[in-house]
Parts: structure tokens; sequence; C-alpha cells
């Protein structure tokens, strides 16, 4: 696989770059083109997403040479859908089950039969070595000769397809975890050489637990991920292409394929990514800079909430399992446009998880069997069947009332069809209202401060209801918001996370020499991994610590500046209402994201279409049909205040504005929506 590209975005001779977010129904993607953005949706192939990709590009018409931004769900879809890798995970002797037993926390008090998240490792793939290093870093006992070839013929004999290595201490000391590498390295089974996963590389920090389950959710994706890139780096190349491939990673910046492929575990939420990205930035040209990013895709929504900057987590759960590689803090639901609706077994109505997809998709492209949130959104109106994808492909509306229908009378349901759709639209946005009570309201957010900035194929037809329902004041809705994710990876920065556990105390001072030694050994590791990759340009270093009091179990992150500990006694006042600044605090982790600014892309701009009159349509809203209007989004005219309800449309996404809502373009055409 290539590493290099022949010019990087940051090069001297740049190349036209092209931004693709595959999701689970469309594969989006954007460039510029003349000066202007450009936008594509094809369908997703989930059999080989490489094949819809390589579909988009060509349909670009850019050339051979070219620089792919890439957004992928490879490593959320593995998770999701445990078809990973067979993964050997090797500890500290007495310590192999510690991944079994985790943190003993159950999601569900009172339920006598729920059954854990199974760890990824089965009790027959855990090894134990007989290593021991002391919590300040001092090696107590180092591995024999004899000890790590019993380890390397146990390992062998399981026949793993990729190795997770996390000892005790190893973020102190990776002495003893080094040896074990040696020892297991070049392993070979059935032909190929089987990975391996470090601790002390992937997660230098402490805690045993999550950073074993990291580390082997890192293993568990690597043989997978690596031939996703090489078949797309050869379906590319074999289309006489000269492309270089940069990823998306869950932190909102950019890698090189040779990192996504050696630390998939950062990728794992790689398109969410791109899409909060996105948000911010069309939300600062409009203006706001506290928003909720609402993105309602075909199978899932993503809701982040950014006060400024986007900022990453490092405390996330995907699919059950703790992965604590830097993540925007994003909540993801099961409820999408392809989302199935169904009645439970008491007869109430559910919408969700599980996803008609691409294929066969919801009713009304034509195969699908199971209503869905679009088939309901049809229904009701809210969907113009004739104005999908610019009208370039027709929604089939008989052919989903009809089918509708019929499972209606096959359930054994009394509702009419309209009520029936008007239900799964309530259901769904009670499922999203969820989503962002968890981002805002739960970790003490007031969503009334903040714009509700929705995009996704779907976001439009939902946002209003949403907005209203939480009492956030205004939705926006950002140029090309069908392709929002994709347009967020073209603008991304390159990125570049450090970090390492300390446990330092401080009382009313910090150790600034320690602290500045070791940000300083950060930015020079940074600096060689910038030019090895061939970047081009001069990063930039934001660094921070975690803290907590001395005595606490968790810890709050805070900049690294003079104020760091008054700006820890603060945040610790907002978020849980009291602070005792004459306490001894520790510094936990110190952090370091080092990042090199993207180049420049052009306003999102709409291309002005031809002033029609509008058309007139029979909506759907609280049970009545409503004669509405429906705009070309392209047609309205900047800054003129337009009244609810309304339907406005455009290519890759619809939007619904219901009565007592006002609308009109602003200078960024963003398209505001207000109460009133």
């Amino acid at each position: 696989m290539a590493t290099r590209a022949p010019a990087t975005p940051h090069s001297r001779r740049p190349l036209a770059r092209v931004a693709v977010d595959t999701g689970g129904t469309f594969t989006d993607c954007v460039w510029v083109e003349k000066g202007r953005l450009r936008m594509l949706k094809v369908f997703s192939t989930p059999g080989d997403p490489s094949q819809a990709i390589v579909e988009a590009v060509e349909r670009t018409g850019l050339g051979p040479a070219l620089v792919l931004l890439h957004g992928t769900t490879v490593g959320t879809n593995s998770l999701l859908q445990r078809r990973g890798a067979r993964v050997a995970f090797v500890t500290t002797e007495g310590f192999e089950d510690s991944i079994q037993i985790g943190r003993q926390a159950r999601p569900k008090l009172y339920d006598f039969f729920f059954d854990p998240v199974e760890p990824l490792a089965g009790p027959e793939l855990r090894f134990g070595v007989r290593e021991r290093v002391a919590w300040d870093g001092k090696v107590l006992e180092r591995p024999g000769e004899a000890e790590l070839q019993r380890l390397r013929v146990a390992v062998e004999k399981a026949e793993p397809q990729a190795v997770a290595v996390s000892l005790l201490f190893s973020f102190v000391n990776a002495e003893n975890e080094r040896a074990v590498a040696a020892a297991l390295a070049g392993l070979v089974i059935g032909e190929k050489r089987v990975p391996l996963s470090l601790a002390h590389v992937v997660l230098p920090e402490f805690r045993e637990y999550e950073r074993a389950s990291t580390v082997v959710v890192n293993a568990y994706l690597q043989p997978l991920m690596q031939r996703y890139l090489e078949n797309l780096g050869g379906r590319l190349g074999g289309t006489g292409s000269k492309s270089a491939i940069f990823i998306m990673q869950s932190s909102g910046g950019i890698t090189s394929v040779a990192a996504a492929a050696a630390e998939p575990v950062r990728t794992v939420l790689s398109g969410p990514a791109g899409g909060v990205v996105g948000a911010a930035a069309v939300a600062r040209r409009s203006g706001f800079e506290r928003i909720i990013s609402f993105d309602m895709g075909g199978t899932s929504t993503d809701v982040a909430l950014v006060d400024g900057e986007p900022r990453a987590s490092h405390e996330a759960e995907v699919a059950g399992l703790p992965v604590r590689v830097p993540m925007l803090d994003i909540h993801t639901v099961g409820a999408g446009g392809g989302s199935i609706a169904r009645f439970d077994a008491g007869g109430a109505l559910r919408v969700g998880p599980l996803s008609a997809g691409a294929d066969p998709g919801p009713i009304c492209y034509g195969k699908g069997e199971e209503p869905t949130v679009t088939d309901a959104n049809l229904l009701l109106g809210r969907l113009p069947a004739d104005k999908f994808l610019g009208g370039e492909f027709a929604l089939d509306s008989e052919r989903t009332r009809r089918v509708v229908k019929s499972w209606l009378q096959k359930n054994r349901s009394s509702l009419g069809v309209e009520q029936f759709a008007a239900g799964v639209v309530r259901v769904v946005n009670a499922t999203m209202e969820k989503a962002v009570r968890v981002v805002s309201i739960e970790r003490g957010h007031d969503p009334r401060d903040f714009t509700l900035v929705a995009f996704g194929g779907a976001g439009g037809m939902h946002a209003c209801e949403l907005a209203a329902a939480l009492g956030i004041p205004r939705v926006l809705l950002p140029p090309l918001p069908g392709a929002l994710s994709a347009y967020g990876i073209l603008v991304s920065d390159i990125v570049k996370d450090y970090s390492r556990t300390v446990l330092w105390r401080a009382l009313g001072k910090l150790p600034e020499a320690d602290l500045r030694r070791q940000f300083g050994a950060f930015e020079k590791e940074a600096r060689a991994a910038f030019g090895a990759e061939a970047w081009q340009g001069t990063p930039q270093f934001e660094c921070s610590l975690d803290v907590r009091y001395r005595g606490q179990g968790y810890e709050l992150n805070v900049p690294f500046t003079g104020e760091a500990l008054a700006a820890f006694h603060r945040e610790h006042q907002r978020r849980y209402g009291y602070s005792r600044r004459e306490r001894e605090v520790e510094i936990v982790t110190l952090r370091l994201r080092a990042r090199l600014r993207g180049p420049k892309v052009p306003k999102t701009a709409m291309e002005a279409a031809p002033r029609n009159k509008a058309e007139r349509r029979k909506v759907m809203f609280d049970g009545r049909s409503v004669d509405t209007p429906l705009y070309e989004r392209a047609a309205l005219t900047v800054r003129r205040t337009y009244r609810g309800p309304a339907i406005v449309v455009e290519y890759g996404a619809t939007t619904v504005v219901p009565p007592g809502f006002s609308f009109r373009v602003d200078g960024e055409s963003s398209l505001v929506i207000e109460k009133g």
C-alpha cells in the first residue's frame, strides 16, 4: 500500500481535491471546480463500499491525479456487526480476564436478564506473560527468553489474525511491552503476517480496562481496514489514477493512509466527525458560534454540541466497548430516513434501529417491502416524489401507498395510511429529541442558547419539529446539506494527537518546567510525523491537561495556560455545582493536538435559479391537509423573509417548514428558519 502521495494538499503543486463520505444509503462526493463547490450523490454499495467511491470519483471528471479525502464507515460497521479479525489479547499474567470483568457497570440496573457486551477476544484468545512494572515505572520483573518463547508458541497455536498487547503500567515504562512485541514480531498465520497493536503506542494512558479495550478494538479492525484501503487504492489505480488517499479521523482531522491502517481505532466515527466540522464551519460564517449539529442520514442520526470549536472527547463508547482515543463528542441513535417501522409484541409502534439501507432501501425506491421514515414523509406529502435528487430519481408514491396499506392489514392494524405515517414521524422525532438532550441538557447546557444546524438527506424534514420541542430558537440549513459531512472532510485540518498519563500533584501552582518538557517532546514527535508524510506548512499546537481533585475518580480537560488551575475550578463549578480551590489537584494526563490548517475552500454559495412561481402541494401537518407552496431553494431571494408552511427542495435534501415558522436565505446562502 502506498504511503506517500505524488503531491499532498499542502504540496507546492496541489492536486485536485475531492472529499467522499460513505453512508449507509448514499455515498456523497464534494469537490471544487472552477472556483465553485460541486456535489454528487450515488447509491452506496454495502458489499464493497469502494465501488461507489470509485464511481463517484470517476463522475467528477477531475482526471487521474487527485487527492481523495475519505470518511469511512468500515470501522463502525465492523464493530456493530462483529465482523472484524480474530484477535489474541496479551497482558500481564493474572489479568487476562480484565477485558471480560470490565468495570462491572450495569447499564440496566434492574434487568436480571441483561446480557453484557462480550469482549472481542474470547477466553481461548487471552494470554498472560510473567512480567511486572511498578506504578513509578520501575521494572520489577522482566519476561525471560523462555517465557517469551512460550508466549509466542501459545499465540501462534491459537491462529489469530491480529494481536493486541496491553501490559500493566506500560504507559509509564514500555520496556517489557517492547520485549513482548519483539518476541511476537513477524508472526505469520496462513501466509499472512499478523499485525500487532501495542498499548504504549496506541494509548499510553492509565486505566487498564479502557486501555486494553481500545487496543483490542484497534487490533480487531486492523486486517479489515488494511484490506479495505488496499482494495480502494487498487480500484483507483486500476482506472489509471495517480490519486493520493487520506482518511478522516474521529477527532475531526485527516491523516495518512498508513496511519489509518496502523491505528484504525481512530477512524470509527470518521464520517460523522466530518459533519460536525462542516456544521461548525458554515455556522461560523453565518455568525453562530454555539450550535447543535443534527445529521440525519439514511441509517442513523448523529448529534453533537459545539460551543465555539468542535472539541474531542476521550471517554467514548462504540458498540458497547470503551474506546479512549480522541473523538468528537458525537451521540448516535439508530434513527434515519431508512429506519424501519414495526409494531412490537404489545402493539406499540417502534422505529429503528434496523434500517433498509441502500439495498433494498425504502419502499418508495422500488424494492423495499417494509415501511421506513422516508416512506412516511412521502405519504404525508413532505417529500415530493418528483423532486428527489433534483428529479434524477423519481420516488414511487403509488407503490408506497399500496405496500404500506397491505403491510398494515397484515399486521392487523386499524390505522389509516396517513395516521400510520404521522405516527412514524412522531416516534422518530421523539428518539432524536432524546439524543439532543443527551449532548445538551444532560451535560449542563441549555438548548435554548444554541442554533440547530440540520443536514443530511433527511435532517431538514424533521429539524423544525425537533427545535420546537426543545425550545431551540432557530434552525440553520447550510448549503449542500445533503453532503455536509463530505464538505467537512474537504475543509478539515491535518491532525495528530498525542497523550501521556503522568499523575502529578499540584497545589496552587503548576509544575510548568516538567509540563513544558513533556509537551516539547510531543511537538518534536509531531513535526517528525508531518515531515514523514511530506506535509508542508507550520503546525499549530494545542496543549491541554486532564485535571481532578486528589481522590476523585474522573477528570476534566482544560487548556494548558497560566490560568489552567483557575479554569479547572470554574469548569468543575459549572459541571458539578461546586469547586474546592483550596484542595490539592492531580494533573492526570497531558494531551497535545498538532494541526496543519487545510487549504481554503470557496464559499458554499448556491447557484441562482430562475425565479419561477412556487408550485403548490397538499401536505399533512398535525393531521390536516394544508395547501403548501413548494420552493426550489436556489430560486429563493436572498434576505427576503418567507412564511411557513413551505417545502424547500434542492439536490440531495428537502426541508419542511411547518406553519408558524418563517425562513430566509442569509448572505452565506444558508437557510435560517425561526419560530414566528
